[in-house]
């Protein structure tokens, strides 16, 4: 119902419509999943949109911890209308900028859409909140050789009120590109997002449950929630909660879905009779022939019943079933980590009392060292040990050829069913000073610093493993240096400013020093 009054008449009507979702639409439509446990953070957000001035929230959390989940309940509150009568009616529009970009061959063409878009908001009189996902990306946003930034647009808007915007990005992203322009950071009032205990975790789980449960037509046992939980923050440590928890249960039940319906040649071949006769019932029907009609319906329920007989004796035979517990839970984790299943599951009481009998079975001899590691192992698994520090630390004293390596192997194969989840660094090679970066990663600036460090780098990959530094005594002092870091917190930075975990590890170092004294001792 709009006049065209300019060639670029489309650009000036109905920008947002085409740029942007309403999330306020969403809920009515079913298409919004329930938001648990963020009801403070949901709370700051309506105080900060109801100042008067400033009134701009930009929320900061690492990623998956639902940043975009509270905007989402914001959302969900406003349709309800559970909010002060100041945010009541108002409509949420997540803007897509990168669609905004798409396309814009020639000069002036982003500028014209993100003012047209902004024109559309300030008409609107506050009834609009706009929420930008990754809201960093505005700084450099359509920006070109002489041209502004989105960024840059939308400062004098946001200074005067006539924009009311939600932002959410993490934090180094809000480092490196919100706080250096002082002119943008002052608009928003920064609400920090804190990664949801367990506990709280489990909460959100069992709010999402009947979601998951109607789009996989599977069902989850209170158990499997619970394990989702907890097995993806004691072994997924490189992403954070809820994300890593609800997408476990989702490859879960995914997982299940997909073996359910692998069903053998014979079954799926017999499934597809059965359509073809429902087919031909239903076109007996339409057609009045109801003698054939009734003969097509006697033989495709004859056929259903042997159908689902044979159906059950697979599932039995198989173990399969619709729901989703512990175990489907444990196989995904195991898929995604590399720990065996069995590790996850089985009493690891009953394999830790059975500890030093396994390694016994590759190391003949060496009671005494033998014992100690599984004392410490057994410790460590009992829950008397510092959780920031690895599961166990030791060095291996004594000659060449007594099995200091083997050892490390078979205690990897005992903790981790693969002798081969075992880093391996040979401190020979780090003599010189300059050598360390090598193992650690070398700082910005240098050469080598895009491809991390050794250790760092077979540590993220493969974080639960059994650290092995051979010939300790001939590394530089430096690496010393960072060795305690390891012991002490079980962890360390690399040359990338990122966050190696080795609370999960196994360290053990070797050395031939002072073997000849041994030696004089005796066992």
């Amino acid at each position: 119902g709009q006049k065209v009054t300019t060639p670029q008449a489309e650009s000036h009507y109905r920008t947002l419509d085409k740029f942007s979702r309403d999330l306020t639409q969403l809920p009515r439509e079913g298409k919004l999943d329930p938001v648990i446990g963020r009801d403070s953070e949901i709370l700051r957000l309506i105080q900060v949109l109801s100042r008067r001035t400033k009134n701009n929230p930009v929320l900061i959390g690492g990623a998956g911890v639902g940043k975009t989940a509270i905007v989402e309940g914001l959302a969900l509150k406003i349709a309800e209308d559970d909010v002060p009568e100041i945010l009541g009616g108002k409509r949420v529009l997540q803007l897509d900028l990168g669609a905004m970009v798409a396309g814009t061959r020639f000069r002036g063409e982003f500028e014209e859409r993100l003012k047209s878009a902004m024109e559309e908001i300030q008409r609107a009189e506050g009834e609009i909140i706009l929420f930008i996902d990754e809201i960093h990306s505005v700084v450099g946003a359509g920006g070109a050789m002489g041209a502004m930034d989105a960024s840059s647009m939308m400062k004098p808007a946001l200074a005067r009120g006539e924009l009311r915007c939600v932002g959410a990005t993490t934090p180094d992203e809000y480092r490196r590109y919100i706080e250096k322009d002082s002119a943008l950071e002052r608009r928003f009032a920064p609400i920090w997002v804190e990664e949801p205990s367990v506990d709280d975790t489990i909460q959100m789980l069992y709010g999402l449950r009947d979601r998951y449960e109607a789009h996989h037509n599977v069902s989850f046992t209170d158990g499997a929630l619970v394990a989702a939980a907890r097995l993806s923050q004691r072994y997924v440590t490189d992403r954070r909660l809820p994300d890593k928890a609800v997408d476990l249960i989702d490859e879960a039940a995914s997982k299940l879905r997909v073996a359910i319906y692998s069903m053998p040649t014979e079954l799926r071949q017999l499934k597809a009779r059965l359509q073809k006769l429902a087919t031909e019932e239903e076109a007996a029907w339409q057609n009045r022939d109801y003698e054939r009609a009734a003969q097509y319906k006697a033989e495709r329920m004859a056929m259903e019943g042997d159908f689902t007989e044979q159906r059950d004796a697979w599932r039995k035979e198989t173990g399969l079933d619709e729901i989703v517990d512990e175990e489907d839970i444990a196989e995904v984790v195991a898929s995604w980590t590399g720990i065996p299943v069995n590790s996850l599951l089985q009493t690891e009481a009953d394999r830790l009392l059975g500890m030093e009998e396994h390694l016994h079975r590759r190391i003949i001899g060496q009671e005494e060292a033998i014992n100690a590691i599984a004392d410490a192992i057994r410790r460590a698994r009992s829950g008397m040990k510092d959780p920031r520090r690895p599961i166990g630390s030791f060095i291996f004293l004594g000659s060449s050829g007594v099995g200091k390596t083997e050892l490390a192997k078979a205690l990897a194969e005992f903790m981790f069913d693969d002798q081969d989840a075992m880093v391996r660094i040979d401190m020979s090679e780090y003599r010189e000073q300059h050598t360390v970066s090598r193992l650690f990663g070398a700082p910005p600036g240098y050469v080598g610093y895009e491809e991390g460090g050794q250790l760092a780098e077979q540590v993220r990959r493969r974080p639960y493993s059994v650290v092995l530094f051979d010939e300790i005594e001939k590394a530089h002092p430096d690496v010393f240096n960072m060795m305690l870091q390891i012991l002490d917190d079980g962890r360390m930075t690399d040359g990338q400013g990122n966050t190696i975990d080795f609370k999960n590890t196994v360290i053990i170092m070797t050395s031939n020093v002072g073997s000849s004294s041994l030696k004089e001792v005796g066992p």
